[in-house]
């Protein structure tokens, strides 16, 4: 189980005023001190245990989970835990549409790429100066707010959120589409549209850094395992065609 004493080392238990809370969260709150709501903790490690075995499904199947924290706190440590696991994320503005209308936000992506193979077979260098710049500007604009998810061919398996109240629309869009939203909820948020909610303080970087390590050690743990699977095939079917041989041999 995730553990208790590194959640509460972390500021994981702090939520927000009491003035400010959702009466949805009440279930996971713990008391209050100093006019503050205190989390759970013992709720909030069961819940990061159950969003570890589903997400560690979710990467051992293949599909992608996305990461979205437009907050300043989260955007750095969202970027590099979801970096660290090869996962796609969104960190800077999100891009309405962005789950709803993929279509077109897959184009925008293949545009980047067919701005770089200009670059590359010296078509870009045909151009004038003023159409470079254009074309870079272009570039730079596509690389801040979609670079992160150029990898994603298709629409994730899952979403895992930082705020719940800030990235509104891309749970909207999630659950149109009945993708599974995963979240980081604090007491001042609805938990009822989130599939697998922990309840955390989702301001203090470092227990935004906390609670995402448990995550995508989930993660890695089931890119891991899709690899042995994948490996331990290749080499059963290996071994099968060599015995036909053997078989075919001998049958002659």
């Amino acid at each position: 189980m995730a553990n208790i004493q590194e959640l509460l080392e972390n500021g994981v238990h702090f939520g927000h005023l009491t003035r400010k809370w959702n009466p949805n969260m009440a279930p996971y709150i713990y008391t209050e001190r100093n006019g503050v709501h205190i989390i759970d903790l013992y709720k909030t490690s069961a819940k990061i245990d159950e969003a570890k075995a589903a997400l560690n499904k979710i990467a051992n199947s293949g599909r992608k989970i996305l990461f979205v924290a437009t907050k300043k706190q989260a955007k750095d440590i969202v970027a590099e835990k979801a970096k660290s696991v090869n996962m796609p994320y969104i960190t800077e503005r999100w891009p309405g549409g962005m789950l709803t209308n993929f279509v077109t936000i897959r184009k925008a992506v293949k545009k980047m790429a067919s701005i770089d193979r200009m670059k590359q077979d010296g078509s870009f260098d045909a151009l004038s100066k003023r159409e470079k710049l254009q074309i870079n500007r272009q570039r730079e604009k596509l690389e801040k707010n979609l670079g992160s998810i150029s990898d994603m061919t298709r629409l994730p398996g899952a979403l895992f959120v930082i705020d719940v109240k800030k990235e509104h629309i891309a749970i909207a869009e999630a659950q149109k589409l009945n993708i599974p939203i995963f979240a980081m909820v604090d007491t001042n948020s609805d938990p009822r549209p989130i599939d697998f909610v922990i309840p955390a303080n989702d301001d203090a970087s470092k227990s935004i850094d906390k609670v995402l390590s448990y995550v995508t050690e989930a993660i890695s743990e089931g890119l891991a395992e899709r690899k042995a699977d994948k490996e331990k095939a290749k080499a059963d079917k290996e071994v099968e065609t060599k015995n036909e041989e053997v078989k075919a041999e001998e049958a002659k």
